[in-house]
């Protein structure tokens, strides 16, 4: 895929990011990774529904900046800490959507065999441990789940996802965030009620049988 491709679905990510109430301000980053092994990346302190493709950043995978222009994001080491972590990643997205925000402020996880498309498409969702933002603690804590999960919780910070292409690490957060509110919703209710062993294992047999025919 063309590298001006790529930057026209970034920005495209970083508008849609903005117009779901994701991100406020300055907040978030995305990224991908391009053809010549370099990562595109969102500057530092731009609001994600004004970014534009002349402002993106490209950097080597140890962060090194390949042309002079605006600071990439100060989150970037987490997004070149799964890059290097996982090979079959080619896009990662960082926000603070409400709900999952909240859980994840609340220190709970979101790990609970609930939803079937939760469940098929991402798995449980894990909890990192709180991390000073912009350091290397935040790859630190992200570490134990990157290589067994595509969407963590970040204590008292907001969530990352990651996938095979920029839709995919996208969808992948509207995805926790939409399981986010429907776990809340279901706690007003009364709580939730978790799917036994043997549903998940009949769920994940039918979605494999179907996905081989």
């Amino acid at each position: 895929m063309l590298k001006s491709t790529i930057a026209h679905q970034l920005v495209a990510v970083c508008r849609n990011l903005y117009a779901h109430g994701f991100v406020t301000a300055s907040d978030g980053n995305v990224s991908s990774r391009l053809p010549n092994g370099n990562i595109l990346a969102t500057p530092t302190s731009l609001n994600k529904g004004r970014v534009v493709e002349s402002d993106l950043v490209e950097v080597t995978l140890d962060g090194a900046m390949i042309h002079e222009g605006r600071a990439p994001s100060t989150e970037l080491g987490m997004h070149l800490y799964i890059y290097r972590q996982r090979p079959d990643v080619n896009a990662v997205v960082h926000a603070h959507p409400t709900y999952a925000t909240g859980f994840a402020t609340a220190h709970i996880p979101l790990d609970k065999p609930l939803l079937p498309e939760v469940i098929i498409g991402l798995g449980p969702i894990p909890l990192a441990i709180f991390a000073v933002t912009s350091t290397q603690e935040v790859a630190d804590s992200i570490a134990p789940y990157v290589q067994s999960s595509s969407a963590i919780l970040l204590a008292n910070h907001g969530v990352v996802t990651f996938g095979k292409d920029l839709d995919d690490a996208y969808f992948k957060m509207e995805k926790v965030e939409h399981a986010a509110r429907i776990t809340f919703v279901a706690r007003m209710l009364g709580g939730e009620k978790v799917l036994a062993g043997e549903q998940v294992k009949r769920l994940k047999e039918t979605f494999n049988k179907k996905k081989r025919s």
